[in-house]
This record gives structure tokens, C-alpha cells and sequence, in this order.
């Protein structure tokens, strides 16, 4: 699994959450063309993508390119509920949606629904 998240902290704590569930992250991107990168690098079987990425490129613009370039399901991470941002990303064909803050079974029920549907 590869975490794409800009904020350090969250990025910390998703890590140790998924590592406690039992998951083997990969490595972890703190902005779209180092998830890129990692992602040819590491070819995870799924991505936690951050919707908004500082940089060049937000998430749901490297979730595509990711997904276009290596087909790897992912699921993004928001704390975002506009309804113009989260359409966008529908349009991407996302495996699910973790909601910030989340806690340890939303993150586990999105990771068992996006294996599912592979």
C-alpha cells in the first residue's frame, strides 16, 4: 500500500493505524509527482490518496494519472465536503472515500470494499 499525504502527521498516523491493522505500507508521497514516482517504484496493490495535495498537482489529478498509468485501485482521503470537489473526483472511478478524521474501521471497511471490487 502507498499513502499519498501532505501532512506529515496524518501521513504518520495513517501509517502506524494501517500497520496496526495489519496492512504493509510501501512508502509514503507527500506530493503528486513523488506518488507517481512511487508508485512505478513500489506497484502497490492500492493507494491512499489525499484529495488536496499541495503542489503542482492534487490528488485527484495524480489518482488519475496513477490510475492510467499503472492501473492500481485507490481511495481517497478527505476532509473536504464540497460537493464541486467531490464530483470531480467521482469522475476518477475511485475505490472508496475515507472521510477525516477517521478512525480505524473506516479506514479497514474502505480498504475491504476496494479489494472487493478488484
Amino acid at each position: 500500500m502507498l499513502i499519498v499525504e501532505d501532512e506529515i502527521i496524518i501521513a504518520i498516523d495513517l501509517k502506524m493505524r494501517l500497520e496496526h491493522l495489519g496492512h504493509y505500507v510501501l512508502d509514503t508521497a507527500f506530493n503528486g509527482k513523488d506518488a507517481i514516482i512511487k508508485t512505478g517504484k513500489t506497484n502497490p496493490d492500492l493507494v491512499l490518496m489525499d484529495i488536496q495535495l499541495n503542489g503542482e498537482m492534487d490528488g485527484i489529478d495524480t489518482a488519475k494519472q496513477i490510475h492510467e498509468l499503472y492501473n492500481i485501485p485507490f481511495i481517497y482521503l478527505t476532509g473536504s465536503h464540497n460537493k464541486i470537489i467531490i464530483e470531480r473526483a467521482k469522475q476518477t472511478e475511485p475505490s472508496g472515500y475515507i472521510y477525516k478524521p477517521f478512525n480505524d474501521s473506516e479506514i479497514q471497511n474502505a480498504i475491504d470494499n476496494a479489494t472487493l471490487q478488484k
